[in-house]
């Protein structure tokens, strides 16, 4: 692998581009290649390359491979750090995640699925201002299941954010051992979370 390559095939949405912030922030080269097997991750990964100071020519090399071609613009080029990935800012106040089932949309439950896991996989780019995270109905299913979703929600508990998953659910489901993640709460403390909050995303 040449210097300032980055191997991003295999990654689902939105990892391409988050290696590329990561990329950007810590190493802020003059020059960069990613290399995806999408065009979806094509698409993507050149936006967030040109939005944040670079000239981008992407190449199609094999069927399911792209070259990501990235140069920095003259203009920017003395710039002390490049941009980041938009974010909350730290002083955003308590983001509130309310999630009510296991997939995310509406269609094909499949792909609902893996847009549920890359949702959940994506949160921590919210920084500080994530404070709770509230699983209600079928949400609570991600809190029992083994898999992407419940990798991600264990590591969101143990970076600080605090994960209520409704008691009454797991019960309806026959879960509540089956909990792996969280703490078992109740009506009232999900209202209380509701109104304590600053925002509230519900996807």
């Amino acid at each position: 692998m040449m210097p300032n390559e980055l191997d991003c095939r295999d990654l689902a949405c939105p990892g391409p581009v988050m290696r590329c912030a990561r990329a950007v922030k810590e190493e802020n080269p003059e020059t960069l290649r990613v290399l995806v097997d999408n065009s979806a991750a094509v698409e993507n990964v050149s936006r967030f390359l040109r939005a944040n100071g670079y000239m981008v020519t992407a190449t199609q090399a094999q069927e399911r491979l792209w070259h990501l071609d990235a140069v920095r613009n003259g203009a920017a080029a003395g710039d002390a750090a490049a941009p980041e990935v938009p974010a909350a800012p730290a002083a955003a106040g308590k983001t509130l995640v309310l999630i009510t089932t296991e997939t995310l949309g509406r269609g094909d439950e499949t792909l609902g699925a893996k847009l549920m896991d890359n949702f959940l996989a994506t949160l921590p780019e919210l920084g500080d201002s994530l404070w709770r995270i509230v699983l209600l109905n079928g949400g609570v299913k991600l809190a029992t299941r083994p898999g992407k979703a419940l990798d991600s929600l264990r590591a969101l508990e143990a970076g600080g954010v605090s994960i209520l998953v409704c008691g009454t659910c797991l019960d309806f489901y026959q879960l509540l051992e089956a909990k792996a993640v969280g703490q078992t709460t109740n009506m009232l403390d999900v209202v209380s979370s509701l109104a304590l909050a600053d925002k509230i995303i519900r996807p």
